[in-house]
């Protein structure tokens, strides 16, 4: 298929601007059983990552966003139960699948008490998974949380937080930062935000869009242990969690 100017012009930005995939972790010991499920799950469009043991797996959780948690119970370092019971009493409200070998009543209520949203026991089809999968994000996509590191935004109240504190905002500070942690992760340029945050009749030529973001960048970022708005030189900007960088 060939594209004239204008629609070569559209499909450009129609992949620019296309949502980010949702992101999926599976904490689990079995390689075979990780990298089966990985590879599954990439195929149909979500964005993976593993943890082979219960430390690395909640450490994982803490301190990148993930629209699902598929952990497996019996794990290294660090069980499964006891990783979702320390994630859920610190607030971490991502719907978790809990995948076990162990099938009996007790097992399953202990799971669920732990604030698992569902339990898959072993052996199990992909296609059982992956309806489950489905059937929870579908869940989720109504919870009004938006959360980045340890950075949450209440979409209801129009609140934010960060550890526990929280963060004034104007209106259009506000829409900014929901626009910024709904596209955690991808580079946003200048145009893009004002097109999509301050409408179509918005000047571009303008530094407004560099005003309001340095000052979004002093509330949510100074302070803070770490830096979470980062500027690309020449390109754009960044919502994320990078390790290290302070």
């Amino acid at each position: 298929m060939t594209f004239g100017p204008f629609q070569s012009t559209l499909h450009v930005v129609e992949c620019i601007m296309a949502p980010a995939p949702l992101k999926i972790l599976i904490v689990e010991d079995e390689v075979k059983v990780a990298r089966f499920l990985r590879r599954g799950l990439e195929g149909e469009g979500y964005a993976v990552d593993t943890a082979a043991d219960g430390v690395t797996g909640e450490q994982k959780v803490r301190t990148n966003s993930f629209d699902l948690l598929i952990l497996d119970v019996l794990l290294p370092h660090k069980n499964g139960f006891d990783v979702l019971r320390d994630l859920r009493t610190d607030g971490i409200v991502l719907p978790v699948l809990m995948l076990t070998a162990r099938s009996s009543t007790e097992d399953i209520v202990s799971g669920l008490d732990s604030g698992a949203d569902d339990y898959l026991t072993k052996p199990f089809s992909f296609d059982e998974l992956l309806a489950r999968v489905r059937s929870m994000l579908r869940r989720s996509a109504s919870r009004t949380e938006l959360r980045v590191a340890d950075l949450v935004l209440d979409t209801v109240s129009r609140k934010a937080q960060r550890t526990g504190r929280t963060i004034e905002l104007t209106t259009r500070e506000y829409t900014l930062l929901e626009y910024f942690m709904r596209n955690e992760g991808k580079l946003v340029n200048r145009q893009q935000l004002a097109r999509d945050v301050w409408g179509y009749d918005f000047d571009p030529g303008t530094n407004i869009v560099d005003v309001y973001v340095n000052h979004l960048r002093k509330k949510i970022d100074a302070g803070f242990p770490s830096r979470l708005l980062h500027t690309e030189r020449g390109q754009g900007y960044v919502l994320e969690h990078r390790p290290g960088v302070k």
